[in-house]
C-alpha cells in the first residue's frame, strides 16, 4: 500500500494507522521544507494529506508534538549521514566543517533543533518528552562512539565534543537569522560586520577550538 492509498482510507488495523502515520510524516516534512516552522499550519497540512483537521490531532495531540517527532527523525537522519563522512584521520577543522555542512544540507534538522528546547518541547507530554530524550541519548552515543575514533579522543572527551558542539551549532547558526541582504549594495564597514558573523566560520574556528581545548585538557590531566 503506497502513501496516497494509505493516507486517503479510513486506517483500522494497526498496520493501516502505522502506514497513514508515515504518510503524514512524509507530507509534513515537504510541507515544512515549503514553508518553516512559523508559517506552518495544521489546518493546511491536514488539506494537504487529504484529512480531517480532528483525524490529523489522533495520530499527533500538538502542532508541537508532530514537530517533535519531524525533529527525531531528522536526527537520526543527519547522524547517519554524519557518521558516514567521519575517518580516522581527520583534523579539528575537517570534523567540524562536516557536521556543520551536514546540518546545514539537512532542510528539517537545524531549523527545528534551534528551536526545540524554547519552543518546541515545552508543548508535548511528559512521556513524550521522556520517549524523545531517550532518541536523543542514543544518537548522541553512537556519534560519539565514532568521534572517538575520528579524534583520537576517550570516550568522555568525544560525548563532551558532541554535546558542545550542538550548543555552539545552535548559538552560531541563530546569528543568520537576520534579514537577507546578499543583494544590497552595503558600506563596507557594515558588510564586513555581517561577514564577520556569518555562522559557517564562526563555528567552524571555535569548534576546532573546542575539540583541541578537550584534547589538550585529556593530555594534561586537568
Amino acid at each position: 500500500m503506497n502513501s496516497v492509498v494509505a493516507i486517503n482510507h479510513r486506517a483500522r488495523s494497526s498496520e493501516q494507522k502505522a502506514l497513514r502515520r508515515h504518510a503524514v510524516l512524509e507530507t509534513a516534512e515537504m510541507y515544512f521544507k515549503e514553508v518553516g516552522y512559523e508559517t506552518f499550519s495544521m489546518a493546511q497540512l491536514a488539506k494537504k494529506a487529504g484529512l480531517a483537521k480532528g483525524t490529523l490531532y489522533l495520530y499527533f495531540k500538538t502542532r508541537e508534538e508532530l514537530f517533535l517527532t519531524l525533529y527525531e527523525q531528522s536526527l537520526i537522519r543527519w547522524s547517519q549521514t554524519f557518521i558516514e563522512t567521519l575517518s580516522n584521520t581527520m583534523t579539528s577543522k575537517a570534523y567540524a566543517q562536516s557536521l556543520y555542512k551536514t546540518t546545514q544540507a539537512d532542510g528539517v534538522f537545524l531549523p527545528l533543533l534551534i528551536r526545540l528546547e524554547h519552543v518546541i518541547e515545552h508543548n508535548v507530554s511528559i512521556p513524550r518528552l521522556v520517549e524523545s530524550k531517550r532518541v536523543f541519548i542514543h544518537q548522541v552515543e553512537a556519534i560519539a562512539e565514532v568521534t572517538s575514533s575520528a579524534l583520537r579522543l576517550n570516550t568522555e572527551q568525544a560525548l563532551e565534543v558532541v554535546k558542545t558542539m550542538g550548543v555552539l551549532l545552535i548559538g552560531a547558526t541563530q546569528t543568520d537569522q537576520s534579514p537577507a541582504l546578499d543583494n544590497e549594495e552595503l558600506p563596507t564597514d557594515v558588510q564586513h560586520l555581517i561577514t564577520s558573523f556569518s555562522s559557517e566560520p564562526l563555528f567552524t574556528k571555535n569548534a576546532a577550538r573546542i575539540i583541541e581545548g578537550i584534547r589538550a585538557e585529556g593530555i594534561s590531566g586537568v
